[in-house]
């Protein structure tokens, strides 16, 4: 057996056997058992050294013994080595397998950010005269982004509420791709996907899905109809605020061309944060169920609390999206946002009274964190367009962590006092 052979079986990188793996996820049954698939999806068999962990592969060039190799290498359909760091390592392909086994896609490609994600997607699937349908209300860079750069290569933008009759009714003969987040960012709406879904396959259209703020086991956006899904990795799968990531997941059709973009605007994730994502996904079930819990019962709380105006959480039946939650989610996440009863100075007691909750952006760690949303995300709009975008001055947004919850209630009651 040649090198290259050993190497590739290890990874299973052979043609035959891609072809194989490929036909296992497409029938593969709906796996209930989110901690085994969290250990061990895309890691059976034998590793480099026999380690028990994916090995580090830090090295930017991979070398050729023979100039031929350098041909059949490029002759490949399905590549059996590796040329360049920026298209890939090994450690990069396991998290790969491991993401596309757990969303039951036929590939994942992993980006440096949740960000290099969307704009990787969105340059590589939209061009000058194309039109986008995405929810007004989402990750405020994801917009951002669409409005000031997409624009540019004159791709029209239709911004609308987050629910499945407004985006239907946005759709033209011009409409590509369709663009929506569950929950929304940061009144955690849930669009109804598989109606959304029945008209874009219909159409032929592109349905992309964010289920990055439900939470991987979750949301199954595959099940619910999405034709891409969009992750950042930071959130709940690497979950422990040390390293940044994203990924893009789908068929083999839709991931082509994303990858092939990718791969020249090199968005690469660095071995080692793809070895720390690794890691944390082994633990990330236990902790996203522990999230659910603890942001359910402080959800609860808040909703009975005389210092609240008014609590989103979708697991919440007085929120409006709790009929779809129901339905499409198995949780709904470490996000809770609530309106208090006080002004923008009184909030920002409430943040400065928090002793366990640490004030700052992002979600899914294992630490609790807090934001006044207006000054963390908004605060270089103004306050009519703030108000315009549901921005009030006293919205505040927690992410739960998977601290003892009665710790966090009595840090939350405490800082409410202050109000």
């Amino acid at each position: 057996m040649s090198n290259q052979q050993f190497w590739a079986r290890i990874y299973r990188l052979l043609p035959n056997n891609s072809r194989k793996e490929q036909k296992l996820v497409k029938k593969r049954p709906k796996k209930s058992n989110t901690s085994t698939q969290s250990v061990h999806a895309g890691e059976s068999g034998r590793k480099i050294g026999d380690s028990v962990a994916t090995p580090i592969f830090q090295t930017a060039t991979y070398s050729f013994q023979k100039s031929v190799q350098v041909r059949n290498y490029h002759e490949e359909d399905v590549k059996t080595r590796y040329e360049y760091g920026r298209y890939g390592s090994p450690t990069q392909l396991t998290l790969e397998k491991k993401l596309a086994e757990m969303f039951g896609t036929e590939e994942a490609l992993v980006t440096s950010s949740g960000m290099s994600a969307v704009t990787d997607t969105f340059l590589a699937l939209l061009k000058s005269g194309d039109h986008l349908v995405m929810t007004a209300e989402c990750y405020r860079r994801t917009r951002s982004f669409s409005e000031k750069y997409l624009k540019k290569f004159k791709i029209d933008i239709s911004f609308v509420e987050p629910n499945a009759e407004a985006i239907i009714k946005a759709i033209t003969k011009k409409t590509k791709a369709v663009f929506v987040e569950i929950p929304t960012n940061p009144h955690l709406y849930c669009p109804d996907i598989p109606k959304i879904a029945k008209v874009t396959k219909k159409k032929k259209i592109t349905l992309i899905v964010d289920p990055t703020i439900a939470a991987p086991f979750n949301c199954d956006a595959t099940a619910l109809g999405a034709d891409i899904i969009i992750l950042s990795l930071t959130k709940y799968l690497a979950g422990h605020n040390d390293v940044i990531g994203g990924a893009v997941l789908g068929s083999r059709k839709h991931i082509a061309p994303v990858r092939d973009y990718h791969c020249t605007a090199g968005t690469l994730l660095a071995p080692q944060a793809v070895y720390l994502i690794l890691r944390g996904i082994k633990t990330a079930a236990l902790r996203v169920d522990r999230q659910n819990s603890n942001t359910q019962a402080i959800a609860e709380f808040l909703e009975s609390n005389n210092k609240i105006r008014e609590v989103y959480y979708p697991g919440l039946e007085s929120h409006p999206s709790y009929e779809i939650a129901k339905r499409d989610l198995s949780g709904c996440g470490c996000i809770v946002s609530f309106r208090a009863k006080a002004p923008l100075k009184g909030c920002e007691r409430f943040l400065d009274n928090l002793k366990l909750f640490r004030i700052g952006p992002s979600l899914g760690g294992v630490e609790s964190l807090a934001e006044l949303v207006c000054t963390m995300s908004f605060w270089d709009k103004t306050k009519k367009e703030r108000l315009k975008l549901g921005i009030h001055d006293d919205l505040i947004r927690l992410s739960i962590g998977i601290e003892d919850i009665e710790d966090l209630m009595s840090d939350l009651k405490h800082a409410l006092s202050k109000i």
